[in-house]
């Protein structure tokens, strides 16, 4: 297996209905552009459920069990957690799971959101399971969480705040996927610019944050990811693929 072929997309929703149309032919075109494996993450126990069987038909789709922060319900949390558990054998990653306080405006639906991630962050640790994170407009609250929690396999998704608010996960040994959406975002840019190449991992969001916002985004755009980050730091393409590679195994182990 050459190196193009081992980079992973450490973050794609692949369950989502407008990929059923044509789900094969998208996970053929990503394993043709040099995608080894792709995690897919869920937002909802359907979702996980759904991740397991796509799984079986399609043995480079990696699945992870979560809830996504704007369902916070200690009931459904509750049951993902049990899910989780009863699946670990097939799982490998919870996610997404997080904070999101662009949708959670007031205190104590913020304070739902923190103690269903909480709960998420210890099962991580228990399980030994990467926890892949959203943390909309919650930043630095999530990496504080993650710190006092002890997290030690950590995977910040598309994170939206500033270099400043990431460092302290970087200095705790968390890592930062960059979707393709970083060829039109400038907060992106700026976060890649100062983050060390150690810590970056490729993500596609898939079907969202592509490089075109009007067009459904899928996995093989992760190569564009890749392209965006050794413009920015004015390194080669091989040198970000290889630590891409190499990052995402110190995270993940072999996919």
């Amino acid at each position: 297996m050459t190196t193009e072929q081992q980079i992973v997309d450490t973050h794609a929703h692949l369950c989502a209905r407008v990929f059923d149309p044509d789900r094969g032919e998208v996970i053929r075109r990503a394993l043709s552009a040099g995608v080894g494996s792709i995690v897919i993450v869920a937002e909802t126990i359907a979702d996980a459920r759904r991740n397991i069987e796509l799984a079986v038909e399609y043995p480079c789709l990696k699945p992870a069990g979560g809830l996504y922060p704007e369902y916070a319900d200690m009931k459904e949390a509750a049951r993902m957690l049990d899910f989780i558990r009863k699946q670990r054998h097939l799982l490998y990653a919870i996610g997404e799971v997080g904070l999101d306080f662009w949708i959670a405006k007031e205190d104590k639906a913020r304070e739902l959101q923190r103690e269903i991630f909480r709960q998420f962050i210890r099962l991580g640790r228990e399980l030994d399971l990467p926890v892949n994170v959203h943390s909309r407009s919650a930043g630095r609250h999530a990496v504080a969480m993650l710190k006092e929690e002890s997290a030690a396999r950590v995977q910040m998704h598309a994170f939206d705040g500033k270099a400043a608010a990431a460092m302290p996960a970087v200095e705790a040994g968390y890592f930062f996927s960059i979707p393709p959406s970083v060829v039109r975002s400038r907060q992106k840019q700026k976060l890649v610019k100062q983050l060390p190449l150690s810590c970056l991992l490729m993500e596609s969001d898939s079907p969202v944050l592509g490089p075109d916002q009007e067009q459904r985004n899928e996995p093989a755009n992760i190569l564009i990811s890749v392209k965006a980050v050794a413009e920015i730091k004015d390194i080669s393409y091989e040198a970000v693929l290889a630590a891409a590679c190499e990052n995402t195994v110190r995270l993940y182990g072999d996919l």
